[in-house]
């Protein structure tokens, strides 16, 4: 798994003795499951059909999605430290849409609904996956990753919003 570091106290630059660092600490258990999820989504220590380089890399096309450059150097980052493999790099790639590459296209479509509007997400969304070769279980890993990951970013910019009010 990941560092133990606290990525959303990173993000959002938490302050120790901060006002905005006595509210988190009210919810200590949260932060700590977050990260927990955090590491678990993105380097478990089975990561089974999605490697640490895919995920980092998808990860880091939902922030883009997103556009949350803080999360987009932290994923970057994560997908430089899982060896930067040009398969991974390339679904970074706003540009790319998996070319000629089933799987890769199947990924980057699915991310790409989900993270952009995942109310227009149907079982036949999943048929497509399936269809491309990708395995039941690495369909739930990709769920969530993205559930996750949008999650993560959610709670980071309202973090970042009681900042600027404290």
């Amino acid at each position: 798994m990941a560092e133990n570091e606290d990525v959303l106290a990173a993000i959002v630059g938490i302050e120790p003795g901060s006002s905005l660092s006595q509210a988190v600490a009210g919810r200590a258990d949260i932060m700590m499951l977050t990260q927990q999820t955090h590491d678990g989504a993105l380097t478990p220590d089975v990561p089974g059909g999605l490697s640490h380089a895919e995920r980092a890399a998808l990860a880091l096309r939902i922030a883009k999605i997103n556009d949350h450059k803080a999360f987009e150097d932290h994923f970057e980052t994560m997908l430089e430290k899982a060896g930067m493999p040009d398969s991974a790099v390339r679904m970074a790639d706003m540009w790319f849409d998996g070319g000629s590459d089933l799987r890769a296209r199947a990924l980057i479509r699915h991310v790409d609904l989900v993270a952009h509007a995942p109310k227009d997400a149907t079982r036949r969304d999943i048929e497509l996956l399936q269809e491309a070769g990708i395995a039941d279980a690495d369909i739930v890993r990709l769920s969530e990753l993205v559930a996750f990951v949008s999650y993560q970013i959610r709670v980071a910019v309202g973090l970042q919003l009681m900042r600027g009010l404290a």
